[in-house]
């Protein structure tokens, strides 16, 4: 720009010294043409910002008007105007997108209208890949599927899935209420009906009790429920739409005995008339289907019903050979009448004695942070932005200085003498081009440091903030304002908001300030009166900044919650894919998501309004403020003063005037970014309920594993009407087995998340080696301690990684080690890549069965003291499960282990079998001791399985 002005100048010198213009012509072309510069200038940020959209927009279009293929709910197709519910498969190939393997080859089966189809086998041999199929999840490489004599590929995919209900094995709530989670089934359904489907998937006993009834909020992924009612929400959703096919992938396995007996017969009930699919690893659901299907790698090794198949004495008479479980005699124990199992909600009224209550917000910090705070988090990069605010201050001084240079020239361009012209502009020229030279390193002072400062404190805050909220206890994650999508947004703006006031307002602020003095040093200096009147209008161009700043504030609003929401919402129905399109309710969440968006986008035009009225009226003060000095510098050059002197210091101040009005409106950016600075430092200031790493505790360098529950009483953060455990009590020896085993939902998982420390119980004590864990060192204890639960959460990373979390320094042979330990050596070998095979995000490449052995494995590696194993085996088939079994006694072997399940295979050996009952232990002994007593709840417990066995 300055080598512009400097040719400008010189070539203007030599157009007025020849008489072919005016000074003052070319005075105005010249200033028209640097204000046109600065103009496109200002433009270029906006152009690049334009590109970047244009590539985002591109990449979004493609996306909306790609090819629809047959994974598009809305291409067209055909409606059958009755389905009678007869599938076939016939001669079909495939294999998964991501894996070339052919998984079927030439499968051909047909299930008859009305009729239920079991399918069988072990972990990973396609039965759920089937149900995919059937919902059209995925299309065949070769052959067919066919509904009705249909190939499904011809048929309305919407349309299609209307006609089933599906239950998974892993079921996926979304965060709203019970009544909207099961209304995700059937959209117009009434309260009537939920209510009707909720009590046919024996769930409306457990929402009865809670206090919110089926307003209850269920949390994200439905954290606020037990792995059991969550299963039976997810039948209840599947009821209610009264499909014509029902897919039921294991869609019992996360119930007690109890529970399963009352949903089995009422999907016996609902069964009827309607084709039915189970896949089950529990003979229990499958014993009375019309049709079983074994299958083997891909293949179907048998078929036939459950009498048929056990006598030819194959594959399904070995898996069910490998479930028999030997209860005592054979005995036909009846049921007490009436007899039942606490729920949940042992009781919504918590006794007088015990209504402490959590507080996760007890060490939380409000509000904008000190200067003392802000200088330790940036101390790091102090020097950055010492030299950086020097690049600034340079660059600020630059702006008043060019006008100085460039009106001095009005007077050399009214000069008579044109030696005095040469002379000036030849200085001038020089002045310019020094100017250029010297622009540069001060605006790559002011820029790289001032941009790698902002780098390294978005890195930190970002860090730091994931650091400190992976540090918080449990119930912290439990509230809905820490919902992951929240958090997630908390990480991905807070940090750039803090960035945007620390550095970006900083760079502007400096150089502002450096502006404005410079200008008024230069233009009271020039000239005083003009200077002063000209400042004096400077008031009128600050109120209407705040004034516009003012009206923005009050229509404005908070957009960082509804957009969190907006993210949480669309996280869960991304991560939840096929149950939104399996249910056919991507409209349902597409109009969620845009309600959520639909306030801030309002208030968003009502805003560009309301800016461009403001920023409208701040133009018209600013030219009456220039009119005012003009009329004012006309009256003082009339009265003698000198016009140059004049001139000059009123294009200085022209300069200042606007910048003057850019610093105000940065106030509610910086506003906006101190109230992020609030969000970020109250999770960095949050002292944990529970500390993870307390350097005052205690760390036992050797823990035998004696656990102890001394008159413990708890209730969850959020919900503390309900108390889940009162005054329990419990010895757990080291190196024993104990099996816990209760109604779902009656804190069976709690008392795991009290030996690791999740939750602290609101009375009494939990014990290790006789110290209270509260007093111990978590890091170390955790250490520890290997967990297994019902649903394996593994990293969207290899197998070989998942593993080899249970303990960062093993090597490649104990990882090994650990997968054949956990009997999945096997079924990891026979993958392409093996141990590095990655596993997609939450496990979704590998089979339930196959996440669940490699939890296992995990587990293992870790060589833990104490074994937690939360429904470990109840998502592998039955030889799977002995294999397994087998491995875990000798894990077992010498450790302190806890066992939740519902399979009594895996508690009839354990040492010591605790049955809890409204949240106490009501009995306690072994297997055949606990038996023998017939009026026992384990001996009703028992019963009910073997009636479900039958």
């Amino acid at each position: 720009m300055f080598c512009a002005v400097a040719l400008f100048i010189w070539y203007a010198s030599l157009l007025v010294m020849n008489r072919e213009t005016t000074g003052g012509n070319a005075f105005i072309t010249i200033g028209n043409t640097i204000y046109g510069g600065f103009a496109l200038g200002q433009a270029a940020p906006s152009l690049a910002a334009i590109a970047k959209g244009r590539v985002a927009v591109s990449n979004i279009i493609s996306m909306i008007e790609e090819n629809r293929d047959s994974f598009k709910a809305s291409k067209p197709g055909k409606t059958l105007p009755r389905v009678v519910g007869e599938i076939e498969f016939r001669e079909v190939c495939f294999a998964y997108p991501s894996r070339p393997k052919l998984l079927f080859e030439g499968l051909s089966f047909s299930i008859g209208a009305g009729k239920t189809f079991a399918l069988v086998g072990t972990s990973g041999s396609g039965k759920s890949t089937i149900i995919s199929m059937v919902q059209r999840f995925y299309d065949p490489c070769l052959g067919n599927v066919l509904l009705d004599g249909h190939d499904m590929r011809n048929l309305q995919l919407k349309w299609l899935r209307k006609q089933m209900g599906l239950v998974n094995q892993e079921p996926a709530l979304f965060a709203a209420t019970i009544a909207d989670n099961v209304l995700h089934g059937k959209e117009d359904a009434d309260m009537e009906q939920v209510i009707e489907a909720a009590k046919a998937a024996n769930a409306h006993f457990f929402i009865q009790s809670l206090p919110d009834g089926y307003h209850t909020q269920v949390g994200e992924g439905g954290t606020q429920l037990s792995c059991g009612q969550k299963q039976r929400i997810a039948i209840a959703r599947a009821l209610i739409r009264n499909p014509k096919i029902l897919l039921l992938d294991e869609a019992t396995s996360a119930l007690d005995a109890d529970s399963e007996l009352l949903v089995r017969k009422a999907l016996d009930e609902i069964v009827l008339h309607r084709t039915t699919i189970i896949v089950a690893h529990r003979l229990s659901t499958i014993r009375d289907v019309d049709q079983i299907l074994v299958l083997n790698n891909g293949h179907v090794v048998e078929s036939g019903t459950h009498v048929e198949l056990m006598s030819k004495g194959g594959e399904y008479t070995s898996l069910v050979g490998s479930q028999v479980s030997d209860c005592g005699d054979n005995q036909s124990v009846k049921t007490s009448e009436g007899f039942c199992f606490g729920e949940s909600s042992i009781n919504v009224h918590t006794p007088q004695g015990l209504r402490t209550t959590f507080n996760t917000r007890q060490h939380e910090s409000s509000g904008p942070p000190s200067f003392k705070e802000l200088a330790i988090m940036n101390k790091d990069e102090f020097p950055y932005a010492v030299l950086g605010s020097l690049g600034a201050a340079l660059a600020g001084v630059e702006p008043p200085l060019f006008a100085l240079g460039f009106t001095s020239m009005l007077t050399t361009f009214y000069s008579n003498d044109d030696s005095k012209i040469k002379h000036d502009v030849r200085i001038a020229c020089f002045l310019f081009l020094g100017a250029s030279i010297i622009t540069i390193p001060i605006y790559l002072l002011q820029h790289y440091f001032f941009t790698l400062m902002g780098e390294r404190i978005t890195t930190r805050v970002r860090r730091s903030m994931f650091s400190a909220m992976l540090s918080n206890e449990a119930g912290w994650f439990d509230l809905e304002e820490n919902s992951v999508g929240s958090l997630t947004s908390k990480l991905a703006g807070d940090a750039t908001l803090v960035r945007a006031v620390l550095v970006d307002r900083l760079s502007v602020l400096v150089n502002n300030t450096s502006l404005i003095v410079a200008a008024f040093l230069i233009s009271f200096k020039l000239s005083w009166r003009v200077s002063a009147i000209t400042v004096a209008t400077y008031p009128l161009l600050i109120a209407a900044a705040t004034a516009e700043q003012y009206f923005l504030k009050g229509f404005g609003g908070n957009y960082s919650r509804a957009y969190s929401m907006a993210t949480s919402l669309a996280r869960e129905a991304i991560t939840n894919i096929r149950i939104v399109a399996s249910f056919g309710i991507e409209e349902q969440i597409s109009k969620q998501f845009s309600l959520l968006l639909d306030k801030p986008n309002k208030e968003a035009l009502l805003r560009g309004h309301i800016s461009g009225f403001c920023y409208g009226i701040s133009q018209l003060l600013a030219f009456c403020a220039y009119a005012i000095a003009l009329w004012y510098g006309s009256i003082l050059v009339k009265d003698g003063d000198n016009f140059a002197d004049i001139i000059k210091a009123f294009f200085v101040l022209m300069v200042t005037a606007l910048v003057v009005s850019e610093t105000v409106s940065l106030a509610p950016h910086i506003l906006k970014g101190l109230d992020a600075l609030g969000s970020v430092f109250s999770i960095l200031k949050r002292k944990a309920t529970i500390d993870v790493d307390d350097p005052t505790s205690m760390v036992l360098t050797n823990i035998k594993g004696d656990i102890e529950f001394r008159d413990v009483s708890f209730k969850y953060p959020t919900r503390t009407e309900i108390l889940v455990l009162q005054n329990l009590n419990l010895k757990i020896p080291s190196g024993k087995s104990i099996a816990i085993v209760g109604k779902s939902g009656s804190g069976k998982s709690t008392l795991i998340s009290l030996v690791m420390r999740f939750y602290d119980p609101i009375s009494g004590s939990v014990l290790i080696d006789g110290y209270d864990i509260r007093s111990l060192n978590l890091k170390s204890l955790r250490q520890r301690i290997s967990l297994v639960q019902q649903e394996p959460p593994l990293f969207s990373t290899t197998i070989y990684e998942n593993i080899g979390y249970g303990n960062e320094g093993a090597t490649e042979i104990e990882i090994v080690s650990a997968a054949k330990a956990a009997n999945a050596h096997e079924f990891i070998a026979k993958m392409p890549d093996g141990y590095n095979t990655l596993v997609g995000k939450q496990g979704c490449q590998l089979s339930g069965g196959q996440k669940q052995r490699v939890a296992i494995a995990r587990a293992i590696l870790k060589d833990p003291s104490i074994l937690l194993l939360d429904e470990a085996t109840s998502a592998l088939d039955s030889l799977s499960e002995k294999g397994l079994l087998e491995a875990l006694d000798k894990v077992m072997k010498g450790r302190t282990t806890i066992i939740v399940a519902h399979r009594l295979s895996t508690i009839r050996d354990a040492d010591i079998i605790a049955v809890i009952n409204q949240g106490e232990v009501a009995e306690m002994g072994n297997h055949m001791e606990l038996l023998g007593r017939p009026s026992s709840l384990y001996h009703q417990l028992v019963s009910l399985q073997q009636q479900n066995n039958k």
